[in-house]
């Protein structure tokens, strides 16, 4: 019998190959460390193996990992030739996708939905971006393919990061947890449960649960820093920035993330952390941009990243660089690059220039379309914050306290209720200050009427 992967595709390549390719497809989908070296040894046990090289290409275009991404494509067309039906289709879905058509990845997944690292490319969570404008085309291609895994606990975390994201929350965590009884370093599950505990504003529960699986069950999860960022995400969320500074300090250093993960995790938390109501001293984002580099910045190979490039280069005063960011999207062939992501690095233009009202008008025309760049809603607020960020700067008070009260009703935050208040704090003072000038000039105008004092003697009777 010939070899095969995990979920029963056969693989045509050497046993010992299989096994390093089929021990990095294990490490991929539970999101642990070491799948790319695994894929590389699979390659080099046998160089004709079109789906190691079509893996590795995937994981430089989507998670920054340092390969020759056309020189891994050109292999796996060549050897394709040799494999099976399914792998061919396979090579080419990657081709495409990394071309920006992602329609012959969804067919393949249509065909063989038991493909699990293209299903995964298909939902856009912690390794992937995703392949569909719309996020219910890609809830639906992950709820098609489900059946044929069964009770697997892989699918069942997928399922519950679909279900968060719909906002089925209960559903949501009885599939992670179900998926976690099972696999307890599972990446996926642990994820989805992640997002179920900050979009219900459970920072408390979800604080002590991320705590405890980071240092526990997930220690050998590959971008660690991301679970790191969401137990960070509840500390600025409860207005504890005392915590989020000691777990930067412990955990979320640029230098210690993986990949893009520099950019992703560390730099929207640095920016983050740095609009928040009264806090000093925030770390720059200066080590960030050096480590994630121009080429990533500047030619973000995903929308995704692009949103994440242009907030650090904001965050950094570049406004070159994001004009360079806009300019490259206006050509890119992806439609949400040119209307998402070059738009979105023109809004932050405006504010690095001090245009903050042009500024926050560009973010709201874009709000209503973030949702393209893929990603979690959690991760898409960066847009949002630069908006409410805008409007304050901008002295639209009201306008500010409309979008965090929508903030507020979507889930209780310490830190947005402070906001709120700072943005009320300063209305107030605004008005004050209106006020004393309008009494101040009609002051003026009441002496200008009544005329010179008097400069005639006054007798005495």
């Amino acid at each position: 019998m010939g070899c095969r992967d995990a979920y029963g595709y056969s693989l045509t390549t050497s046993r010992p190959a299989a096994e390093a390719y089929v021990d990095g497809v294990r490490d991929l989908l539970r999101l642990r460390a070491g799948a790319a070296n695994r894929f590389a040894v699979a390659i080099t046990l046998d160089p004709t193996f079109a789906l190691g090289h079509a893996t590795l290409a995937l994981l430089g275009h989507e998670m920054c990992v340092q390969v020759d991404v056309a020189s891994r494509l050109a292999d796996a067309r060549l050897h394709a030739q040799r494999a099976s039906e399914r792998e061919r289709s396979h090579v080419h879905a990657i081709d495409r996708h990394l071309q920006g058509d992602s329609g012959p990845l969804v067919s393949h997944l249509a065909a063989y939905p038991r493909d699990a690292v293209l299903l995964s490319v298909a939902m856009p969570t912690i390794a992937f971006a995703g392949v569909t404008d719309l996020p219910e085309e890609a809830w639906r291609i992950v709820e098609q393919a489900a059946p044929a895994y069964g009770d697997d606990p892989w699918i069942n975390g997928l399922m519950a990061f679909v279900r968060q994201e719909q906002r089925r929350f209960d559903e949501a965590m009885d599939l992670a947890c179900r998926s976690l009884a099972v696999e307890p370093a599972g990446g996926h599950a642990a994820h989805a449960r992640a997002h179920a505990h900050y979009e219900t504003g459970d920072h408390a529960a979800g604080l002590a649960w991320m705590d405890a699986w980071v240092l526990g069950d997930g220690a050998q999860t590959d971008s660690l820093t991301h679970f790191s960022w969401h137990a960070a995400l509840h500390e600025l969320s409860l207005g504890d920035v005392e915590a989020v500074r000691r777990r930067y300090e412990s955990q979320l250093q640029p230098r210690h993330a993986v990949g893009c993960r520099a950019l992703v995790d560390t730099g929207s938390l640095l920016f983050r952390w740095a609009l928040t109501p009264g806090e000093v001293e925030v770390p720059t984002l200066d080590e960030v941009v050096a480590l994630t580099g121009t080429g990533v910045l500047e030619q973000p190979s995903t929308a995704f990243l692009g949103m994440h490039s242009a907030v650090a280069l904001l965050a950094v005063g570049d406004d070159a660089g994001l004009d360079r960011l806009a300019r490259w999207c206006d050509a890119h062939p992806a439609a949400t690059h040119r209307e998402v992501v070059g738009p979105l690095a023109r809004a932050l233009r405006l504010m690095a220039t001090g245009r903050w009202s042009e500024g926050a008008d560009r973010l709201a025309d874009l709000g209503p379309h973030a949702w393209r760049v893929g990603g979690s809603d959690a991760q898409r607020e960066l847009v949002e914050e630069a908006r409410i960020a805008a409007l304050l700067r901008a002295g639209r008070y009201d306008e500010a306290r409309v979008v965090l009260d929508a903030r507020l009703d979507r889930r209780p935050s310490p830190r947005d209720a402070a906001w709120r208040r700072e943005a009320q704090e300063a209305q107030e003072a605004q008005a004050a200050r209106i006020r004393s000038s309008l009494t101040s000039i009609g002051t003026s105008a009441s002496a200008e009427r009544a005329g010179p004092p008097s400069t005639s003697p006054v007798s005495a009777e």
